[in-house]
Order: structure tokens, then C-alpha cells, then sequence
């Protein structure tokens, strides 16, 4: 696991409840264009988008699934060629392997329980191979049904460096969010905390002197606050 950045959140700077409200706001300001790189047209691109992606780029997953989405349309189609195949359409993401047979599976699942369509509900969702709580959660925001927040990396460090959570485990970080920010939020919160982290609060050298946080971020650096 990444290391923490619980103990960086040492400055007073308010209640997580009072200043959710001004995060949102600022951040969506900064980051209007935040939004899922991933390129797909259905929720079944979507859901594998977002499987193909785990340990890989966003940027690798657009290109295979380019191909890819062309020859699988239906999850008929992921059946309907030999594993090894499916492997190789999609090597370049990475453990390529694991996540064919977990493709496959998962088409299986679709078609013998869900009439071959890809669930909304997050529960479901988790029970097909290979969809964890973190794919789940992004299908379902990214289909107008959060049910739940999507804690990836850059989510989990900056909801720590701002002093939002306090813990290091996944759900029960999840578990914080999901008191603190409005639910309305759910969908779009981890986008703009993603994309904040690309941009502004990296994980080594966090520039903070350009932050429009740092007023409300227990972890700005003391240098930087004016």
C-alpha cells in the first residue's frame, strides 16, 4: 500500500462538514473539464473500460479498446473466441491474463443472470469477476446512479491531506466521504480530486503556493499560506 498522508493534516483549519461545501466549489472552478478519460459508448465498454484499466494507464486502455470495441460488441462476443485470443487483443493493459479470464467470466455471469446487460446496482455489480467496489462504483456514477464514492490514489491522498478522512483503509475512507460530502457530489468528487492531483497536488511535490485549497487544507505547506 502507498504510504500515508494522514499525519501531513496538522493545521487547524475547520470542520470537514463546514468546509466540504468550499472544496466542491473551488475545485470544480480549477478543474471545470474534470471527467472520466476513459472512452466508451455503452455500459458495456464502460465496464470494461474500467476492468482493463486496473495497473495500467488510462491513456493504454483508450488505445486498445479503440480495436477492441470494434470486435466485442455484445458480451457474445468475448465468448466467442478462444482466451488466448482475448489475451492478446488486450496484452498491452498488463496482466493481461487474469483479466481475460475475468472478461470472459464476467460475460458469462451477464448472460446467465443479468440477460446480458450490465447491472446498475452496485451489489450486483461486485459480483461479476473481476469488478471490484472501486469498478463498481465508477459504473454506476458514471451511468447516473452513485451509490457510493470512488476511492482510487489520488482520492485517497488528497481526502487525507485535507483532512477528510483519517484513515488508510479503502472503504472506510469511502465511509468518510460518503458522510461528509453531499450526495449530489458522489458522482463528480473523485473526478475532481483525480484531476487536482494531476495538476496541482502531487504526491511528492504538491504546489501549493498554487492551490486554491490552502486556506482549507490542513497540509498545506506553512510556507505557502498567506
Amino acid at each position: 500500500m502507498a504510504r500515508s498522508y494522514v499525519n501531513e493534516a496538522r493545521r487547524r483549519v475547520g470542520a470537514r462538514r463546514a468546509r466540504i461545501g468550499p472544496i466542491i466549489e473551488r475545485l470544480a472552478t480549477a478543474h471545470a473539464d474534470a471527467a472520466i478519460a476513459l472512452r466508451f459508448r455503452s455500459a458495456l465498454e464502460l465496464m470494461v473500460s474500467v476492468m482493463l484499466s486496473a495497473q495500467t494507464t488510462d491513456v493504454t486502455v483508450n488505445r486498445v479498446t479503440k480495436t477492441l470495441f470494434r470486435k466485442y460488441c455484445r458480451p457474445e462476443d468475448y465468448l466467442g473466441v478462444p482466451l488466448a485470443e482475448l489475451e492478446q487483443d488486450i496484452r498491452p493493459t498488463g496482466t493481461f491474463r487474469q483479466k481475460a479470464r475475468n472478461l470472459q467470466n464476467a460475460m458469462h455471469m451477464l448472460l446467465d443472470e443479468f440477460g446480458g446487460e450490465v447491472p446498475v446496482d452496485v451489489d450486483d455489480l461486485v459480483r461479476l469477476p473481476g469488478v471490484g467496489r472501486k469498478t463498481a462504483n465508477v459504473v454506476a456514477a458514471e451511468r447516473g446512479a452513485p451509490q457510493g464514492i470512488v476511492v482510487d490514489t489520488h482520492v485517497r491522498r488528497i481526502s487525507q491531506r485535507l483532512g477528510l478522512t483519517r484513515n488508510d483503509d479503502p472503504v472506510k475512507i469511502e465511509r468518510d466521504l460518503m458522510r461528509t460530502v453531499p450526495r449530489e457530489d458522489w458522482a463528480r468528487f473523485p473526478h475532481l480530486l483525480i484531476w487536482h492531483g494531476r495538476r496541482i497536488c502531487d504526491a511528492r511535490r504538491p504546489r501549493c503556493g498554487e492551490c486554491p485549497l490552502t486556506d482549507l487544507c490542513p497540509a498545506a505547506r506553512v510556507d505557502a499560506v498567506p
